[in-house]
């Protein structure tokens, strides 16, 4: 137990320490005026408060992964909890806060078109494509995954697929309708619900700590299956710790805020939420687990139901709250992915019309676009869910790879002290090491692990030089010859399609 408080603690500080010394180094300009001030068009460029646009931001990025994501990577033990700080601190939440403030930079502009002023057209068109890939896949995990919770708790003729579609119609009016009808008047209260939720769940843990107790820190591989730790864990709690999907979603709030000077609150400050919301997940499910046979390899449990999935939080729900406390707990991890599947449609959207240039107001074309993308995410929902979440897990993390080395490049190229650059090129390193190795071993990718110890040498060696080679270009191209970079500027003049906003 005091393992989980000094992490908690950790986090806590972590935004009022190191937030500060990121929004230092990005030094946002409070007399600048933000997309949604300067042009405002009632659909996306909404401006909201900043209590809003954080409570929002946070069911935005706060889906499956923070719940499920870290239940399954309670499975390899309390190592986990190490990634879930330490990640969100120093990668996850300067990945999100870097998305949203270079966007607002942008006039609110999507991650594929940030990735590609500053690491170049061929890099845009990649993000382009691999986005909307990934965003769909987004939308198709959080269809899918409330829709098996929902099934559990409604009568037997309301199964996964009649409760898949009628998330979808939902899906489809969030994705077409102005931001400020629904997303911005329910999410609020879908985020406090959010909240009491996982407090109800770690203080049920703790208070059952007598009978099943909160592992303390252990750098040991409990996994059942002796899968090592690394690449899988840092792979599978992917939204707990850092997210590609989460830089698709902040230039949706981007498109909302008033003031730079709200960013660290907004996008800083939801992902550290988002990584207590993970500790809590993961705490409980090795707690829950772990003790639950009696003999120490309770885990073997959780992974025999499939790890982080509807059966294994269904059970943690109901036996630390009961009845009503766990249908009032799973609610709110149902709210948690839907909140975060409509939104990822909707990314998809903004992204396809910066992209093509086409005009948000026109409801036809917001129609035309919407039916398709759903229409391809509901014929994706039939095939198999783990299979879907782990390319949704890699890619996720490749993404937030490539939007923080766009960011590096901003930084190195739009600030006097070249050094500052650094708080996005060390985690950019990191989860470019993370993501090849995965390549390379995982069975959905290379699947160099069939290969035993040979094949996982063979990836870790792989992705450490993938990683230095990536951080080489990187040194080359903003220091060594700076000249040659795509993207150097002197000032942000940021136009929205033909007008000046700076």
């Amino acid at each position: 137990m005091i393992t989980f408080f000094v992490c908690i603690g950790l986090l806590v500080a972590g935004y009022f320490v190191y937030g500060k010394v990121v929004d230092k180094v990005f030094a946002p300009d409070e007399n600048r005026a933000t997309p949604a001030i300067a042009a405002p068009d009632g659909v996306d460029y909404v401006p909201m408060n900043s209590a809003k646009g954080f409570l929002v931001q946070l069911l935005n990025i706060a889906g499956l992964g923070p719940i499920f994501g870290a239940v399954s990577g309670a499975m390899w033990g309390p190592s986990v909890y190490l990634w879930i700080v330490f990640g969100t601190i120093f990668a996850g939440a300067v990945h999100d806060y870097l998305s949203g403030m270079l966007s607002l930079r942008n006039d609110g502009a999507s991650i594929s078109e940030i990735t590609g002023k500053y690491l170049g057209p061929i890099m845009k068109n990649v993000m382009r494509v691999f986005s909307v890939v990934l965003l769909v896949m987004v939308g198709v995990v959080f269809m899918v995954g409330p829709a098996g919770l929902l099934a559990r708790l409604t009568p037997e003729w309301l199964n996964v697929k009649v409760w898949t579609v009628i998330i979808l119609i939902y899906y489809f009016l969030a994705t077409i309708i102005p931001v400020d009808k629904v997303i911005g008047r329910v999410y609020p209260i879908f985020g406090l619900f959010l909240i009491v939720m996982a407090v109800g769940v770690s203080i049920a843990t703790i208070a059952n700590s007598g009978t099943r107790p909160m592992m303390e820190l252990t750098l040991a591989n409990l996994h059942p299956k002796n899968q090592p730790i690394w690449p899988l864990m840092f792979i599978t709690v992917a939204c707990g710790a850092i997210s590609g999907f989460h830089a698709t979603q902040s230039p949706i709030i981007a498109r909302t805020v008033r003031n730079e000077k709200e960013g660290r609150k907004i996008f800083y400050g939801a992902m550290v939420s988002e990584g207590v919301i993970a500790m809590i997940w993961a705490s409980a499910g090795i707690a829950f687990f772990w003790n639950k046979d009696g003999s120490g390899t309770g885990l073997a449990a959780l992974a025999a139901i499939g790890g982080g999935n509807a059966n294994s939080i269904y059970e943690i729900c109901t036996s630390l709250l009961g009845t009503v406390g766990g249908a009032l707990a799973l609610i709110g991890v149902i709210v948690c992915p839907i909140t975060s599947g409509d939104t990822a449609f909707r990314s998809a959207r903004m992204v396809i019309f910066d992209w093509f240039k086409l005009d948000d107001k026109n409801l036809k074309i917001r129609l035309g676009l919407a039916v398709p993308l759903l229409l391809i995410g509901y014929g994706i929902s039939f095939l198999n869910y783990n299979v879907v979440w782990r390319y949704f897990s890699w890619s996720n993390q490749t993404l937030a790879m490539i939007a923080l080395w766009a960011a590096s490049v901003y930084l190195a190229t739009n600030n006097t002290n070249k050094n500052k650059c650094w708080i996005a090129v060390v985690p950019a390193t990191f989860m470019s090491a993370v993501s090849v190795t995965y390549f390379m071993y995982a069975p959905e990718c290379l699947n160099l692990g069939r290969l035993g110890q040979q094949g996982i040498t063979i990836s870790y060696i792989v992705g450490a030089v993938a990683a230095v080679a990536f951080l080489m270009i990187f040194l080359f191209t903003a220091y060594a010859h700076p000249e040659k970079s795509l993207t150097r500027q002197n000032k942000d003049d940021i136009t929205r399609k033909g007008r000046a906003i700076a």
